[in-house]
């Protein structure tokens, strides 16, 4: 049996390149000052003799895995993979790795953070998921910390937090719906122990108790298709049912648009409003048309990926929200009879 050989070494690369070793890590470091003409012959050398740089060896030199895992607290939900395309290319860009976990009716992602603690990571994108403080006090005693992505964990203060304006979108959206002329207006909550979920619902109730108007109907669709289908059929059954429905976010919202017009015959706009929040792509298809309250999805993955340039200092950045606008659409305006 021959003698498996020993992979090509950066001392090779400058031998080759005829550089300095301090010249190869700089070519293979994004960022790094080095001359073009410096890192082509490099690249060169590397090519030639198969180099691949070690990332383990290298982590451990400068104590950095370059890693960030990432979880995902509802993967159906189109927000969110769009949301983590627009990360990974962010942090690509930048040299960094990820490690992405998606979760499925967990209401934690402490078995997931558990794994990735494992895998040495630098940080932890938490997206619309959260911890328990068991597991918080757990990462940061091994020095990871962690981003929670559009939905902050229950004792908020002492975390990063990068949200959208919850709170105010749901009094925009109710303010929308009231001078649209609706008035028996019903909420569709996703899960019950969702901030984003509480903050919409607190905002679009304070709106209406201001105007002298009736609390809304609650029902749970649990941020699921399913979910939203059965909380719909339940609202459109009530007698009188309500006017106009406001989903705790679209991906609600367009199965309940559907349930109203294909099983309950309603003419959207006219004898029912319904909308939603985050305004993903499928929204503004002519379709559903949907009237919702944007999360500027651009602007919060730049925040986070800014925030990602120093895992160490996260913890300075407390809760950080984003501005977003309501978008309105055919969902919920009057039409002319």
């Amino acid at each position: 049996m021959s003698k498996r050989q020993s992979p090509p070494s950066a001392h090779d690369v400058a031998r080759v390149a005829g550089v300095s070793q301090a010249a190869v890590s700089r070519a293979f470091t994004p960022g790094a000052s080095i001359a073009d003409a410096t890192k082509e012959k490099v690249f060169r050398a590397a090519k030639a003799l198969g180099y691949r740089p070690n990332l383990i060896a290298r982590s451990l030199i400068k104590g950095e895995s370059g890693i960030i895992g990432v979880i995902i607290g509802n993967p159906r939900n189109p927000l969110f993979m769009t949301a983590l395309d627009m990360l990974l290319a962010r942090l690509s860009k930048e040299g960094k790795h990820c490690l992405v976990f998606t979760l499925d009716n967990e209401s934690t992602a402490d078995a997931h953070v558990e794994n990735l603690l494992k895998f040495r990571v630098d940080a932890l994108v938490l997206v619309a998921t959260t911890l328990t403080p068991k597991l918080v006090e757990q990462c940061r005693t091994e020095g990871v910390r962690a981003i929670f992505l559009s939905r902050k964990p229950r004792n908020g203060k002492d975390f990063t937090v990068v949200t959208g304006n919850n709170k105010d979108g749901g009094q925009q959206m109710a303010e929308h719906l009231v001078q649209q002329g609706y008035r028996r207006l019903a909420f569709m909550a996703g899960r019950t122990e969702s901030s984003t979920t509480r903050d919409r619902e607190a905002g679009f109730t304070a709106y209406l108790k201001t105007r002298g108007l009736p609390a809304p109907e609650i029902e749970i669709g649990h941020f699921q298709r399913q979910g939203a289908i059965e909380a719909a059929r339940r609202l459109l059954a009530l007698k009188p049912r309500p006017d106009a429905i406001l989903c705790a976010n679209d991906y609600m919202a367009i199965a309940t648009l559907e349930i109203a017009r294909f099983e309950f015959g309603l003419e959207i706009g006219r004898e029912i409003g319904i909308a939603g929040f985050d305004d993903i792509e499928q929204a503004s298809w002519p379709s559903f048309d949907l009237t919702t309250f944007s999360l500027p999805l651009q602007k919060l993955i730049d925040t986070v990926g800014d925030m990602l340039q120093s895992p160490r200092d996260l913890d300075r950045h407390g809760h950080t929200i984003i501005e977003g606008e309501l978008k309105i659409r055919g969902s919920t305006e009057r039409r002319k009879s």
